[in-house]
C-alpha cells in the first residue's frame, strides 16, 4: 500500500482563490485536507481606531470601504447605530428609500457571489460576466440617487442625503420587469449543470450545530437549514410591513448555499415591489429636517444590526458626549462566517477548498478592517 506523508501547503496570501489578501495554511495527506488554519490580518487598516478619531459624520463614507460591494447596507447599519445613540427619528419616506437601496444591494451581491463561486469551479469568467451584467444595471440606479456607483455615501443621520430623482422609479420598474427572467435563466443554466452538481453537492457541509456554535449568519447559516434573518428576528426600519419568505437549505453544503442566494434574490424583488406600492403614501421627506449631522450624542452606548447580504452586520458605539465615538466596533459577517472554514474543509480534497471558500462569499476589507 502506498504510504503518504502529511504536508503543509500555503495557499495565499496572494492567490486568485483567496478572494483578497488571505492565507490558508493547509495540512494535507495526499489530496485530502487534514487541517486548515486561516491566517487573517494582511488587509488590516486600523479601521476601528481611525473611526474613533473621526467625527460621526466623517465615518459614513468610511463604512463604504468595509464590504465595498454593499456600501448601502454598511451605511444603513452605521446610521441606525448613531440614530439610536443620539435619539434621531427617521421619516417614513426615508425608511422606505433605505430598504429599497439595501434590497437592491442584496440582489447585486448575490448575483455577483454566484458568478464568483462558479468562477472558482473553473467556469472562467462567463457566469461572472452574467452576474456582473445585472449588477451594472443596479449600479446605474445607485449613481442616479447618490452620484456614485460603488462608494455611495448615501445615508445620513435621520434619512438619506437626497430624495430619489424623477427618473429613478421608471428605471427601477424596468429593471423589475426583466429581473424574474434573469433569475430564472441564471438558475436554469446552473441548477442542473454537471460541473456544479459534481463540485457542490455534498461538499463543504456545515452542520447546523456547528454553524450556530460559530455564530455564522446570512445565507451560509440559512443554507444549513436555520431560518434566522435579522429582518424577521428583530424587525427594524419598516421591514415588519413586508411579506417575504426566508429560504433555507437542507444539507448545508455548497449547493444549498447557491440555492439560498438564488431564492433570496426573488424575495428581495418581492420586498422592492411592496416598497413601490407603499412609498407614495409614506409620510415625511427623505430626511428629518431637525436632524443635525454634526451630532454630539449624550454619554451612553448603542448597538444596531441589520441583515446585510452577507449576514448580520452590526455597529457598537460608545459616546463620551463629544463629537467623535469613544468606541467604534464592527460586527462583520464576512469575518464571523470565515471562522468555521477549517470545519467545512476537513476531509475534502484540496481542490474543494477553493469552491467552499467561494460559497461563503467574503470581502476581505470587512474581514480585516
Amino acid at each position: 500500500m502506498l504510504q503518504t506523508q502529511e504536508l503543509q501547503v500555503n495557499i495565499g496570501p496572494q492567490h486568485p482563490s483567496t478572494h483578497g489578501v488571505f492565507r490558508m495554511l493547509v495540512t494535507v495527506d495526499g489530496e485530502t485536507v487534514i487541517d486548515l488554519k486561516p491566517v487573517f490580518g494582511y488587509l488590516h487598516r486600523n479601521h476601528e481606531q481611525i473611526a474613533e478619531a473621526n467625527t460621526y459624520l466623517q465615518n459614513m463614507p468610511y463604512t463604504d470601504r468595509l464590504d465595498y460591494f454593499n456600501s448601502m447596507a454598511n451605511n444603513h447599519a452605521y446610521a441606525m447605530a448613531v440614530e439610536r445613540l443620539a435619539g434621531i427619528e427617521v421619516p417614513e419616506r426615508a425608511e422606505y428609500i433605505r430598504v429599497l437601496m439595501v434590497e437592491l444591494t442584496r440582489i447585486l451581491n448575490h448575483a455577483s457571489a454566484v458568478g464568483f463561486m462558479i468562477n472558482d469551479m473553473g467556469a472562467w469568467q462567463t457566469p461572472l460576466a452574467f452576474g456582473m451584467r445585472e449588477r451594472e444595471k443596479i449600479l446605474d440606479l445607485f449613481e442616479m440617487a447618490s452620484g456614485a456607483r460603488l462608494m455611495c455615501n448615501y445615508f445620513r443621520f435621520g434619512g438619506v442625503a437626497r430624495d430619489l430623482p424623477s427618473e429613478f422609479i421608471p428605471n427601477l420598474r424596468e429593471l423589475l420587469i426583466a429581473l424574474p427572467a434573469y433569475i430564472d435563466e441564471l438558475e436554469r443554466l446552473l441548477r442542473d449543470n454537471e460541473i456544479l452538481l459534481q463540485r457542490a453537492i455534498g461538499i463543504g457541509i456545515l452542520p447546523r450545530e456547528v454553524a450556530l456554535s460559530y455564530g455564522v449568519t446570512g445565507p451560509v447559516l440559512r443554507g444549513s437549514g436555520i431560518p434566522y434573518d435579522v429582518r424577521k428576528a428583530e424587525p427594524y426600519s419598516v421591514y415588519d410591513r413586508f411579506d417575504f419568505d426566508i429560504p433555507i437549505g437542507k444539507v448545508g453544503d455548497v449547493y444549498d448555499r447557491f440555492l439560498v442566494r438564488i431564492e433570496e434574490m426573488r424575495q428581495s424583488k418581492r420586498i422592492i415591489e411592496q416598497v413601490l406600492e407603499q412609498l407614495p403614501d409614506a409620510k415625511g421627506g427623505h430626511i428629518n429636517p431637525k436632524a443635525r449631522q454634526n451630532v454630539r450624542p449624550p454619554v451612553g452606548d448603542a448597538y444596531a444590526r441589520i441583515e446585510s447580504p452577507k449576514g448580520e452586520l452590526g455597529f457598537y458605539l460608545v459616546s463620551d458626549g463629544s463629537g467623535k465615538p469613544y468606541r467604534y466596533k464592527v460586527r462583520a459577517p464576512s469575518f464571523i462566517n470565515l471562522t468555521p472554514l477549517a470545519d467545512m474543509c476537513r476531509g475534502y480534497k484540496v481542490a474543494d477548498i477553493v469552491v467552499i471558500l467561494g460559497s461563503i462569499d467574503i470581502v476581505m476589507g470587512e474581514v480585516d478592517r
